[in-house]
This record gives structure tokens, C-alpha cells and sequence, in this order.
């Protein structure tokens, strides 16, 4: 008997190439008490747990803000701020010091259920909490003495890297001691930013309510660079009244991942921890589901524009002397710039690629694909590929197709399957060159 392929075969077989892309990658998680409380919270742990088990290298830094001001209303102790900082004397620190060890305790308990009727039967998870970060106080500024609230003063690198080599997941709260035996209350994001940055992590992962940074229209930004964000962190920060003079979670994520960003810290994502599956949706899928920063680069991926031109037709001219490109004018160029994508360098144009959509058959095609020999040792092929298939989804075509007589293996590496020149659009097929003999490859399922 023959089964059809289910829609789970279908998104395991998808999610393999970012599984083997994230294993023994290093991610360090900040995880705010606003989503410790929230009921999706049960979710987030097993999804945790899940990337565990796939090999990533996992430090967890918990917040208390949420708890912290539950529990300072019901004592009816007064707390106050100065700078955006909780000023923390002898009594709050022991309430901190309470609401951490609790939390502590009950994130620990979540990763050692293994249950056979839960997402994590069978998961035997060592929680690893410790003395990693070392503290030291912020003193007093403006006069005002911050007394037990601190900052990172140093990190045991080699000491969590020697946990995590071991496949345990590092928890971490924001209660650190120091040199002189004292206890501090540290901003949990700071923690989080300098853990990622001593740790050369590779990425940064924050939860808001929303899905993402959104934009005026209230749309997902889904990727920034650090130059942006920086834009958006100052437009909210002038937002802010004494009525709602708090940093939101969008705003603290944004802060860290600014300094990550620019520290090295390749990649930092913010979603939503009230959107089940939203960690795994982030990493693992072509999409994604949040918002990135990014570390910004001396090279660029724009849509190409008519002072490109030159730039295109340097790259190109020796491809289509080789007979690799089918060779196009200049005028054919002018005409069909706005076709094509170009990855650009210090000025120089160093990868192009055009989309030719035939919407009617819901398919496009990826052509004129060139790469600059100085550059063929990146993924700017795939970044290009990646790109493409974006507008491809975005003018609502399902299939992207490739003409190619030198570079079939690497389209079937990237997912390409090869057909005959029936599966080509009808005025595709009426332009095939038999004498030249491309290879014809799709990719399905944009």
C-alpha cells in the first residue's frame, strides 16, 4: 500500500538543513518574567528542551520584573527607580533574592519533567545554575546610592563552556555575587547581552508580547540592522511618558541586541511568548516568524537600480564570453533592471541574479546568476537564492525554475530537482534553445 506524504514528513524533511545548521551552536536566551508567567510558558520550556536534544548549546537567563512587583505590592514596600534602575536597599534585595530562588527552582523543575504523556518524555536534561558571573555595585550617581543593584563585572567563560560541552543547560537569574561575598541585582538582559558576547554566541534569542518589532503600521520588521534598530529604540524611547515611563520588552531586547550585534554576535532574534512554537517556527524555517538583528556589512543586497548597470555588465561580460550567460545588451538591461538583485561591496557590484515571474503558471525564473571570482568561496549564491525566492512567495508563485549549463549540482544541492522542457511555462518552452542544451531545474514549495 502506498501512503501519501504527510504535511509532519513534508516540514521534518524542511527543517533538516537548519537542524544540521544549529547543532553545537551556541544561543543564549533571555527569558523575562513576563513570559514565565504566561501560560504559553509551559511550551517554551519543552521547545527548549527540544533544542537541547538537537544539539544546541543552551544558556537560559530569567528575569523577575513581573514577580518582583507582585510580590513589592503585597509587602507594601516602596522600590523606587532612578535611571530606568531599581534601587535596591537590604529588604529588596531579599525579596529579589526570594523571587529568584523561586523562579530558579521552578524553571529547573520544568526541564526535569519527563512524563511519558508530555512533548518531553524521555528528555534527562542536567539544569546547571552557579557562581558563572561575578558582580560588582554601580555605587552612586547623582547622588543617589543604587546600593545592592550591580552590574557584570566578569564571567567564568570556561566554566559554562565546560557545562555545555556536556550537553547541560546553564540557568542563570539575575542575583550575581561579587569579590567581597555581597549579593547584586543585575538587569537581566545586561546579564543575558554580556553572556552572549563573552561566550562568542551565535545568536541571542528575547520574547515580547508581540511577534516581533513592529513598525508604525504595526507590521513585523523581520530583519534589522543594528543602525536601525538603534532608529526605532530612540523613536520609542521618545514615546514614553511619566504615566508609561517603563522600558518595554521590545526596548530592552532592542538595547541588548544593539550591543550584541556590534560585539559580533551574528544574529539576535525577538518573538512573541505567547505564540506557541513560536522558537521553533524562528529557527526553523525559511521564514522565520520575529524580528533578526543583524551585524551590519560592507556588503549590501538591494534591488538593483540603473546606475548598476555598469557594475552588472562588468560582472557578466565574461561569463556570457565563456558561453555561461546568454548574453544580454545594455539596453536589455535598462529594461529589465528591476528584475534583478544585486549584492554590492565597498561600491562593487560582486553578485547579481534576476526573478522573471510568469504569473499565470505560478512560477518565476532565476536567471543571469553570476558571482564575482574574488567572492565564490561565500554563500552569496544562496543569499541571492534566499532573496529571490522571498519576492517569488511575495508575487504568490509556488515554483522557481533555473536554466544552467555549468551549475547544475549546486541547484540540486539548494533543493533543485531536474525536469524536461515540458514543465517550463508555455512561452518558456517556446524560447528554449535545444542547441544550447540547458539543464532545467524547479524548486517547489516557495
Amino acid at each position: 500500500m502506498k501512503f501519501r506524504s504527510t504535511a509532519l514528513v513534508k516540514g521534518f524533511r524542511q527543517s533538516a538543513p537548519y537542524v544540521n545548521a544549529h547543532r553545537d551552536k551556541t544561543i543564549v536566551i533571555m527569558l523575562g518574567g513576563e513570559a514565565i508567567a504566561d501560560p504559553n510558558f509551559a511550551n517554551i520550556v519543552n521547545d527548549i528542551a527540544l533544542l537541547n536534544s538537537l544539539g544546541l548549546r543552551i544558556v537560559i537567563v530569567y528575569g523577575t520584573r513581573p514577580q518582583m512587583r507582585s510580590l513589592l505590592k503585597q509587602t507594601e514596600h516602596h522600590a523606587p527607580f532612578h535611571k530606568g534602575i531599581r534601587i535596591t536597599d537590604e529588604q529588596t534585595l531579599e525579596l529579589v533574592k526570594q523571587i529568584a530562588g523561586q523562579l530558579q527552582l521552578d524553571i529547573t523543575a520544568r526541564l526535569s519533567m519527563s512524563l511519558n504523556n508530555t512533548p518531553m518524555a524521555g528528555a534527562q536534561i542536567n539544569v546547571i545554575s552557579g557562581n558563572f558571573v561575578i558582580a560588582q555595585p554601580l555605587g552612586v550617581d547623582d547622588g543617589i546610592d543604587y546600593c545592592h543593584s550591580g552590574r557584570v563585572r566578569r564571567i567564568d567563560t570556561q566554566g559554562i563552556n565546560r557545562m555545555l560541552d556536556q550537553q547541560s543547560i546553564v540557568l542563570l537569574g539575575p542575583v550575581a555575587s561579587s569579590v567581597t561575598g555581597e549579593c547584586f541585582n543585575l538587569l537581566s538582559e545586561d546579564v543575558a547581552t554580556q553572556l552572549a558576547i563573552r561566550l562568542n554566541a551565535d545568536k541571542l534569542i528575547g520574547f515580547c508580547s508581540e511577534q516581533g518589532v513592529l513598525n508604525e503600521k504595526g507590521q513585523i520588521l523581520a530583519e534589522l540592522f543594528p543602525s536601525e534598530a538603534e532608529e526605532i529604540l530612540q523613536r520609542l524611547e521618545k514615546e514614553l511618558t511619566p504615566e508609561n515611563g517603563k522600558l518595554t520588552g521590545t526596548m530592552r531586547f532592542l538595547k541588548g541586541a544593539i550591543s550584541a550585534c556590534k560585539a559580533g554576535v551574528p544574529r539576535s532574534h525577538l518573538i512573541s511568548y505567547k505564540e506557541d512554537g513560536a522558537l521553533i517556527q524562528e529557527l526553523f524555517s525559511f521564514d522565520g516568524i520575529g524580528t533578526q538583528v543583524v551585524m551590519a556589512s560592507s556588503e549590501q543586497v538591494r534591488d538593483a537600480e540603473i546606475d548598476d548597470i555598469g557594475g552588472i555588465l562588468d560582472l557578466i561580460r565574461p561569463l556570457e564570453e565563456e558561453g555561461i550567460l546568454v548574453r544580454r545588451s545594455r539596453e536589455q538591461l535598462e529594461q529589465e533592471i528591476a528584475q534583478f538583485t544585486i549584492i554590492e561591496k565597498d561600491g562593487l557590484v560582486i553578485a547579481c541574479a534576476a526573478l522573471y515571474p510568469f504569473p499565470e503558471e505560478g512560477m518565476a525564473e532565476m536567471g543571469c546568476v553570476a558571482v564575482h571570482p574574488d567572492y565564490r568561496d561565500g554563500d552569496r549564491g544562496v543569499i541571492l537564492l534566499n532573496r529571490l525566492r522571498a519576492k517569488a512567495k511575495q508575487y504568490k508563485l509556488s515554483q522557481l525554475f533555473v536554466l544552467t549549463t555549468r551549475s547544475l549540482h549546486w541547484f540540486r544541492e539548494q533543493g533543485f530537482i531536474e525536469v524536461d522542457v515540458s514543465h517550463l511555462p508555455m512561452k518558456k518552452q517556446k524560447l528554449y534553445n535545444f542547441q544550447r542544451k540547458s539543464k532545467i531545474l524547479v524548486l517547489k514549495g516557495l
